[in-house]
């Protein structure tokens, strides 16, 4: 397989809201909500980078489009990392997250790998990491 991810997909309690947190609270750019027109159809695209986008769908949406019994999600699942360029920056993901109504579920702290990082939730508790990785570029 050729790894070509495009489009994360969040699945979300209330699409307003989220909306609202990633686009007025974290300055991600959207279009806003399309396809209200049609059943399961709202949803909302962020541009990331280089083709990737970020998407949040109502998460019986989501249930119903894949097939799957709608049951809790598990946060600690997967977290999704937003690496900057130091440990300034990551103070000030973490303090723009917070203020945007995001829960600190770590705060910035030194790592074992000689980095910085801390990790927040978002209003449906999917969990984000700001990280400040001095040889990420190296890895992989």
């Amino acid at each position: 397989m050729n790894p070509q991810i495009t489009l994360l997909t969040l699945a979300v309690e209330d699409l307003e809201r989220s909306v609202a947190f990633y686009r007025d609270g974290l300055g991600l750019s959207t279009k806003g909500i399309i396809g209200t027109q049609f059943e399961n159809g709202a949803v909302a695209f962020f541009n990331l980078q280089s083709g990737l986008k970020l998407a949040l769908w109502p998460r019986k949406s989501l249930a119903a489009d894949s097939g799957l019994p709608m049951h809790a999600s598990s946060p600690p699942g997967f977290s999704i990392g937003h690496n900057v360029a130091s440990e300034t920056e990551v103070n000030d993901v973490m303090r723009q997250a917070e203020r945007a109504g995001a829960r600190i579920v770590k705060p910035a702290q030194k790592t074992f790998y000689g980095g910085y990082a801390g990790y927040f939730q978002d209003p449906d508790g999917h969990l984000w990491e700001g990280a400040f990785n001095p040889g990420f570029a190296s890895l992989g």
